[in-house]
């Protein structure tokens, strides 16, 4: 079983504020990211949304584990239903007026093997998604304030 976490790191024409408020805001998140019904990025905050192939859905439950004001995000990652506890975190490095982001999914080996959507290459092309495409766009066409 590989328990290797799934590490994927981008660079963002875009400065560290504009892209942790698109990572912490809850209207911005909703842009790039899911439907989320609330977000806050307290430490012990609770959230949920539905998420996955269009022919079946899965309910997220994550609840917010750890905040660096600026700079980290770590929520709790798991499925309504199913075993298994992951951890995403969202690691910003200003360089300059860019970003660089850091976003580690860890635990994914906790999920049931025997269902091929919590498989870690089905996790990678997600956050690739998310994080090499929609978080990038969204965050470099906002204009400068």
């Amino acid at each position: 079983m590989n328990n290797e976490p799934l590490i994927i790191e981008r660079t963002y024409d875009a400065p560290a504020d504009r892209v942790w408020e698109a990572i912490t805001n809850k209207d911005q998140m909703r842009k790039w990211y899911f439907d989320l019904a609330d977000f806050r990025a307290e430490p012990g905050f609770e959230f949920e949304f539905e998420g996955g192939p269009d022919d079946r859905k899965y309910l997220h439950k994550c609840r917010v584990t750890e905040v660096v004001a600026g700079k980290k995000l770590q929520y709790s990652w798991r499925y309504e239903g199913y075993e298994g506890n992951s951890f995403v975190t969202f690691e910003l490095f200003a360089e300059g007026n860019k970003t660089r982001v850091k976003l580690t999914h860890e635990g994914l080996e906790t999920f049931p093997a025997n269902n091929a959507d919590f498989a870690k290459k089905n996790f990678m092309a997600g956050w690739t998604d998310l994080i090499g495409t929609f978080l990038k766009e969204f965050v470099e066409k906002q204009p400068v304030s």
